[in-house]
Parts: structure tokens; C-alpha cells; sequence
């Protein structure tokens, strides 16, 4: 039994005294809500996408498919990573010419070994232009949470147009709410109470997002 079946199973018994016509009736939620501010096009998505994710610190490098792997060696060569975390199912061309040492995960790695890595690697589910938002679900190339959250340094690759939507709401019906999800906004940051930005605090100090398009 999981958790939605005990919590609506105690409901009930809450319930079981009340009368039928006393009981509170269901409320349809409208839905006739705008799923989307910006244009249906790939290009100027790719372009929010980017605007979006520069306003969060991040560095956005952009390739097409064939200089995917110059790209990746060339950000890894400028933050002086020796050691890349690699997930499971990473495609093995992404790192082809970069002259580094693989961590993978199978077997998982242990926690110090991860904690000293200097980049990890990673692909994406997909990624949000309006929020300028990208979303892991654990899937291959992307790991689990913890491989994206430890090192210092993280590298995502976003496919597009394929991997890139325009809203949250299309990005919520695309995703399955049976995985992990995990939603990054930029490098890891936070604020003290004199509203002192900390970076590097919950997550990686330094995302690098390489958008690949024909």
C-alpha cells in the first residue's frame, strides 16, 4: 500500500460518519489556463533558453552535433577538470576528445571519490526556456541525483529542438512524476540573511549547459 493509499484510506474512515449530502463535493479546476508566453518556434525558444540561463550565472556554450565532443573538451580544458564523473549510458562520443580520467558508476562510486571529482558529465530530460530551467530524471546519461548535486563542476549537454519546451506546464506533461526529478536554475545558490549570495552551497558552484542544434 503506498502513501496516497493510506492518507485517502484514513479520509474515508474520517468521512464514514458523515452524511452523503453533507459531504464536501468535488470542485473542477479550470484548465483553460495559457500554456505558454513564448512563440512556438525552435529558434527563438533556443534563444530564451540561453538568455534565461546567462541571467542565472550559467555558461551557455552552443555547437552543432558534430563539434559536440570539441565543445566538451574544450569547457572541461578551461575549468581545469582532471577527473569527470561519467553516469551510466552517456554517449561515449560526448567525451571523445577530452583528456580526462572517468569516474563511472557502475559500481556506484563511493562518496569521497565523487566529492573529490572535479566535473561530472550529464545529459537531461529536458529543459525549460521561459524559466531557463533543466530537468534530470535520472535517465541514461544523467545518473542519480547525487552525481549531479556533488562535484563542483557540472556540464550539461541539451539536445535541441527535441529536449527543449517552452513553459513548465509542457514540461510537467512530458515528464513522468515516477522518476526523480531534479530541476536546476543555475549554479547552486543561496542568500544569508544580509542577503550575501553564497554559491556552491546545495549543488555545483559552476554550470556550464552546452545547447546542441543542427
Amino acid at each position: 500500500m503506498s502513501s496516497r493509499d493510506v492518507v485517502l484510506g484514513r479520509i474515508r474512515t474520517a468521512l464514514s460518519d458523515v452524511p452523503r449530502q453533507e459531504r464536501p463535493e468535488d470542485v473542477p479546476v479550470a484548465r483553460d489556463y495559457r500554456a505558454a508566453h513564448a512563440a512556438d518556434d525552435p529558434g527563438e525558444l533556443l534563444d530564451l533558453l540561453q538568455d534565461h540561463l546567462t541571467e542565472y550565472r550559467a555558461a551557455v556554450h552552443r555547437c552543432d552535433p558534430a563539434g559536440l565532443p570539441g565543445t566538451v573538451a574544450a569547457v572541461l580544458a578551461r575549468r581545469g577538470a582532471r577527473t569527470v564523473v561519467v553516469p551510466e549510458g552517456l554517449p561515449e562520443e560526448w567525451l571523445s576528445e577530452a583528456v580526462v580520467e572517468r569516474l563511472t558508476d557502475t559500481p556506484p562510486l563511493s562518496s569521497p571519490t565523487w566529492d573529490a571529482a572535479d566535473s561530472v558529465v550529464t545529459g537531461c530530460a529536458l529543459a525549460i526556456a521561459e524559466t531557463g530551467t533543466i530537468v534530470l530524471d535520472g535517465g541514461p546519461g544523467q545518473g542519480r541525483r547525487a552525481l549531479s548535486l556533488i562535484p563542483d563542476h557540472h556540464l550539461c549537454v541539451v539536445r535541441a529542438p527535441e529536449q527543449v519546451v517552452a513553459s513548465v506546464p509542457a514540461a510537467v506533461a512530458r515528464l513522468s512524476p515516477n522518476r526523480p526529478l531534479t530541476w536546476i536554475s543555475g549554479p547552486s545558490a543561496t542568500s544569508d540573511i544580509e542577503l550575501e549570495r553564497v554559491e556552491g552551497v546545495h549543488g555545483p558552484r559552476i554550470l556550464d549547459v552546452v545547447l546542441v542544434h543542427p
